[in-house]
């Protein structure tokens, strides 16, 4: 959409205010793109919940490691609900342009970000206590520096888009909406990183059973630990929690 502002010529649209040289998301959207806008921000979102929901049963069914507590069950429920509240207010926001509806629009503004934020803080939550109790993966500690991370710049950037927002400062505000969207990309991109282990768990053979019988070692268990072998417990598989 960016690009699409600049090969035209960067116009000036109905919806932006005097001295306003950059347009925002919203101001693109409500022009000539505005069928686009509610597209791509319906398939951005359903897509981005489904992968919390698959995140959600594969950690359920064992093909993710799983949880350990009540706790954390709920944390990843509460991450879901808000997900899905962020992403009724990103496909609202769409619908109600800026132009037409600005006080709508402005309200589920608010409600994506907020609800976004929130999913990703409780979500943040669920990989801090996997972390604790699965020291052996490296990859749910990565997951939640990522997800911190973007707690932390978004919360940041958003507050100086808001601010700048409501105190008329247009053009910071809206250098500061692209770099918001662009930082969320980059956040639902991340749940590959989340997902991407259980696309080995079927029929995997972990390493330490690929030159050896099992029966011959000791308790049955292999001979060595990778990142997709049992447990220091011998019980679930790494990064997986699928019982042998």
């Amino acid at each position: 959409m960016f690009i699409r502002w600049e090969v035209t010529g960067a116009p000036q649209y109905p919806s932006m205010e005097e001295g306003q040289n950059i347009a925002y998301i919203s101001d693109v959207g409500a022009y000539g793109l505005k069928p686009l806008f509610i597209t791509g921000s319906v398939i951005t979102t359903v897509a981005l919940d489904l992968g919390f929901i698959a995140e959600r049963w594969l950690r359920h069914t064992g093909r993710l490691v799983r949880n350990t507590s009540t706790a954390q069950k709920v944390l990843s429920v509460l991450s879901i609900i808000f997900a899905i509240a962020g992403s009724a207010g990103l496909i609202l926001l769409s619908i109600f342009d800026t132009y037409r509806h600005n006080r709508l629009h402005n309200l589920f503004l608010l409600v994506f970000i907020g609800g976004f934020i929130l999913s990703a803080v409780f979500l943040c939550a669920e990989y801090q206590r996997l972390g604790i109790h699965y020291r052996q993966h490296r990859i749910l500690r990565v997951s939640f520096w990522v997800k911190l991370t973007f707690i932390l710049v978004e919360l940041a950037l958003a507050a100086v888009f808001i601010g700048t927002t409501f105190t008329h400062h247009r053009n910071v505000a809206a250098v500061f909406e692209w770099i918001v969207a662009l930082v969320f990309t980059g956040y639902i991109l991340s749940f590959l990183l989340d997902l991407l282990p259980s696309i080995n768990t079927k029929n995997h053979v972990p390493q330490g059973w690929r030159d050896a019988d099992p029966e011959k070692t000791p308790n049955g268990q292999p001979l060595t630990h990778d990142s997709q072998g049992p447990n220091a417990d011998g019980q679930d598989l790494i990064g997986h929690g699928t019982s042998r």
